[in-house]
């Protein structure tokens, strides 16, 4: 009996991983693509797209927390999944329609409140389907996955942009064609099984901010001064324009960044298991503060390319990693609304972060918002570290 119910929660997670993987795959088909069409086609600056990736961001994070509270409250949180995924088939619809960078921010803030919706309620799956002491490897397995179905839309997108058909109009042919995999998605999340549980329907939460462990509200802090330094990724893509790269080959540049995150994810989560959630998280916030300090001192082209594998890590080495640790510290009952706490304070943070960043970029140079995010990046290694040197409290029912 144990071994058949494992074999459910693994297909669960796999199941969930492979929904992300072509649900990203049809976002990053189209994502290189947004920064260089706004600014080469649209006439869009730099601030202008900090603003769109800030809005776009914040307004998906202040969902966050309100879709984990009502998924752990109703145990509704499959549903809330399929209906924060049918926003990216949305978003490519929207896309097609956009004829100015007003158009490409809709299609934006659509995009960032289906992923609002979804992204508390699926991790709180991915949270129920895994026991205690493999929850490190369970998300990163999904983030391993989720990053793949990234680097092959990357992929994809670059070998359709450098075609000999292609231009600025065919880029309209790729948001059709992203549309695809964003169904296939959808359809396999419909496989997923929620765990039911025989408490009344719509019980009272007990929920008090007061009475969470101090250390997870040390983490909410240090993440959401962290993130203000943590700017959209379009901002290292103009970058690496910047130093030289044309607008196809910078689309590889971001492929190689994926497929690291991918590669590391899931053997750092099955580490994080074995060793600590701490060690991980110091490791990544500053391989992310010497990566943007990086960025702003080397502008050569065999640079970038070591920038982004080595951001990569960082990635790896932290989102997954995060999450577990966050399911670690949250009781039971809390831990979707705990997830989309900490997700809606990242998202909040990411509005100022962007603005900043384009501002930044417009006033002092290129340089500028990667010195101030690496800064940040290396105190908030220090600080993590501070925090989780004591173990944090982990419950361990599913």
């Amino acid at each position: 009996m144990m071994v058949k119910i494992r074999r459910i929660k693994l297909s669960n997670i796999v199941l969930l991983g492979l929904v992300s993987m072509f649900v990203d795959m049809s976002s990053e088909m189209v994502y290189p693509l947004i920064p260089l069409y706004l600014t080469s086609t649209l006439g869009a600056t730099p601030a202008i797209l900090g603003i769109i990736e800030g809005i776009a961001e914040s307004a998906a994070s202040l969902l966050k927390v309100f879709s984990g509270y009502i998924a752990d409250k109703y145990r509704n949180k499959k549903q809330l999944t399929i209906w924060g995924y049918s926003g990216a088939v949305i978003y490519k619809v929207l896309l097609l329609l956009a004829t100015s960078w007003s158009g490409v921010l809709v299609a934006r803030v659509v995009d960032r409140v289906g992923k609002g919706i979804r992204t508390a309620p699926r991790d709180a799956l991915i949270a129920e389907s895994c026991l205690a002491d493999n929850r490190g490897g369970s998300f990163g397995l999904h983030k391993m996955l989720d990053m793949l179905g990234s680097a092959l839309g990357i992929l994809i997108a670059y070998f359709l942009v450098t075609s000999d058909a292609f231009s600025y109009k065919g880029i309209f042919g790729i948001f059709a064609l992203s549309i695809i995999p964003a169904m296939l998605g959808i359809i396999i999340l419909l496989f997923v099984q929620e765990k039911k549980d025989h408490a009344p329907e719509h019980k009272k939460l007990e929920f008090k901010f007061k009475e969470l462990d101090w250390r997870f509200k040390a983490f909410l802090v240090i993440a959401f001064v962290f993130t203000l330094g943590n700017s959209s990724n379009a901002f290292l893509l103009l970058k690496a324009q910047s130093a030289g790269y044309s607008e196809q080959t910078v689309i590889l540049l971001y492929f190689a960044y994926t497929i690291v995150a991918s590669a590391l994810a899931w053997p750092s989560g099955k580490l994080s298991d074995k060793i600590g959630r701490r060690a991980l998280l110091v490791s990544g916030y500053a391989l992310f503060g010497l990566v943007y300090i990086g960025f702003a001192l080397l502008t050569g082209q065999y640079a970038m390319i070591m920038l982004f594998v080595v951001y990569g890590a960082y990635t790896a080495f932290t989102s997954g990693v995060e999450r577990a640790l966050i399911a670690d510290m949250a009781p039971p009952n809390l831990k979707g609304t705990l997830l989309g706490m900490h997700a809606t304070l990242v998202g909040i943070a990411l509005l100022p972060a962007s603005i900043f960043a384009g501002i930044l970029w417009n006033s002092f140079g290129s340089a500028a918002p990667f010195w101030f995010g690496g800064c940040l990046g290396l105190l908030a290694s220090v600080a993590i570290g501070i925090v989780l040197k004591i173990k944090p409290p982990v419950y361990n029912q599913k």
